[in-house]
């Protein structure tokens, strides 16, 4: 196994196999370290340790819409002693590389899960190696548990955008986990290093918010018979106390599987982010997108996680209903068998820098071509009701052929030669069951 020396601090270096960390020895100068920065008491805790291990620490933040007070973190983070604190905006970026890409594809993991904190990610760890490279940073450093995914898809995308970059992840390292063993520990730290916290040691979750979701989980939630509180979703309003009591419809264009357009009787939007938000807004106000599952992490761990999903949840529905009426059967079936399902497991496992991603991506858009229309939905009380469709380009769908009160073009009479044709295998199915004395017809 390769080894190297790895300066940590100016009394010691990690002697490890590549990447890890474990022991320390002497640091001949001090090396900078770009910190992927949130405000909050793990990555305020873990800057003032980098800081006192005798990094110089560059911060970093992204902007990927979630409700954050940047400047005053930032100020936060520069007081504690970071030398600079980078906030980048990813938010485009996110909508029209993630979020419709995988809409386009109606990923979802497991059936349930919409992707909300995966398909965050790239966007973010692109960000965060192009301020590493800016400052020249040898390191970077992140605050993922050493039990979660976001460990393994930051640092996967860490090494495919920069491979000689070396990661610093705190909670893997037995000195740093050991010293801070909870929450307590950390509050303790923050103030004996007076660094101001909003945390409390009662906090009974955590949260992790971006444009398109809203995700919560640990604490109380570890318990997955453990009903979520009504005052925990934070995006959505209660679809049975809250939500209105009269329906809304919306309007949803696409073009080759992608929004264009949303329009509503409050909201109208065609611009890629600006529909995206107008989604948000409507599906928010009728309390549609929660999800509570047991997932299967990628690590080996099952992990119970609350979802709120609202805008991707109506876009996603309303694109899956289009492409009934627009997709040739024989690419949708095997779009559904090998993209959709591909794609979501590359997103959720961390591959998004990856070839077969590139791959799978390609074979989207070419899927998509036919997919052109508007879907109608009704929004109520955290339902999405499809109730109409149409497209001016798909040829697929013939009202005349398919209709019971008209022959049209079809053939009735030629069904019979299609059923025989198809009764073949059948047929020897059911002889050879009677020859082995099993009798099919026989209730149970």
């Amino acid at each position: 196994m390769c080894v190297q020396v790895i300066p940590f601090c100016k009394t010691h270096t990690f002697l490890l196999p590549i990447p890890y960390f474990t022991t320390f020895e002497v640091m001949p100068e001090k090396q900078r370290v770009c910190l992927a920065y949130s405000g909050g008491l793990d990555t305020s805790c873990i800057l003032a340790w980098l800081i006192e291990k005798g990094y110089d620490v560059i911060c970093f933040m992204a902007n990927i819409g979630q409700e954050e007070d940047f400047e005053a973190a930032k100020e936060k983070a520069l007081k504690i002693g970071a030398k600079e604190c980078y906030v980048e905006n990813v938010i485009d970026e996110f909508v029209k590389e993630l979020c419709f890409p995988a809409i386009q594809c109606n990923a979802s993991y497991e059936n349930v899960y919409l992707l909300g904190t995966s398909l965050a990610r790239p966007v973010i760890a692109r960000a965060q190696i192009a301020v590493a490279q800016k400052e020249g940073c040898q390191f970077i450093s992140h605050g993922c548990t050493g039990k979660g995914n976001d460990q393994v898809r930051f640092e996967l995308a860490f090494y495919a955008l920069q491979p000689t970059i070396q990661v610093i992840a705190p909670w893997r390292i037995p000195e740093f986990y050991e010293t801070f063993k909870g929450r307590n520990d950390l509050l303790d730290y923050a103030s004996k290093k007076g660094i101001p916290v909003t945390s409390t040691k009662s906090k009974p979750w955590s949260m992790d918010e971006n444009l398109a979701h809203c995700s919560y989980e640990a604490g109380i939630l570890e318990d997955p018979d453990t009903a979520p509180p009504a005052d925990m979703w934070k995006l959505t309003a209660d679809p049975i106390t809250a939500a209105p009591n009269e329906p809304e419809d919306v309007i949803i264009d696409f073009e080759k599987g992608v929004p264009v357009k949303i329009s509503s009787k409050s909201q109208n939007a065609s611009d890629p982010t600006a529909l995206f938000l107008a989604a948000n807004a409507l599906a928010r106000k009728h309390g549609v997108g929660r999800v509570d599952i047991v997932e299967n992490r990628f690590i080996g761990l099952k992990s119970r996680g609350c979802y709120e999903t609202p805008g991707l949840t109506i876009l996603r529905n309303a694109h899956v209903d289009l492409e009934g009426l627009t997709l040739d059967r024989e690419i949708r079936a095997l779009r559904d068998q090998f993209v959709t399902i591909g794609y979501s497991r590359i997103l959720y496992n961390g591959l998004y820098f990856s070839p077969e991603r590139e791959f799978l991506e390609a074979s989207i858009v070419e899927s998509q071509k036919t997919v052109n229309g508007q879907v109608r939905l009704r929004l109520y009380k955290g339902n999405c009701f499809v109730i109409g469709r149409s497209s001016k380009t798909s040829k697929l769908y013939d009202m005349s052929e398919s209709s019971m009160d008209e022959i049209g073009s079809f053939e009735p009479s030629e069904t019979g030669g299609f059923i025989k044709v198809q009764a073949i295998r059948l047929k020897k199915y059911g002889e050879a069951k009677k020859e082995a004395g099993e009798d099919l017809v026989k209730r149970a």
